[in-house]
């Protein structure tokens, strides 16, 4: 299993943009196969801080995520709206083993 988290500053005015923008990617996201979570994340200090937290069966399940229309769209959508830019960090799960309890 592979986990991304993704920092994610946006600017005050496009938080609401930002926020439907992902939440249509989220739901395209979830979807897809070897997707096994997606949320979306929002700090409760600073409304402008988020977390997208992807995780994939596979690097290949993740790698494939990056060529979907809806995370091309997105991505393009979003772009001006960042504060700073993005940064994803990739994980190895290391526990839980089980798939069951996700």
């Amino acid at each position: 299993m592979l986990v991304t988290c993704v920092h994610v500053y946006v600017k005050k005015d496009r938080v609401a943009d930002f926020i439907a923008a992902t939440v249509k990617n989220h739901e395209a996201s979830t979807a897809e196969p070897g997707n096994m979570r997606f949320d979306v994340l929002q700090s409760r200090d600073d409304p402008t801080r988020f977390l997208l937290y992807e995780a994939y069966e596979s690097e290949e399940a993740a790698l494939a995520h990056k060529r979907t229309e809806h995370y091309l769209s997105w991505k393009g959508e979003v772009a001006d709206w960042m504060e700073t830019p993005r940064a994803g960090v990739p994980y190895d799960v290391i526990s839980p083993t089980d798939r069951e309890r996700w």
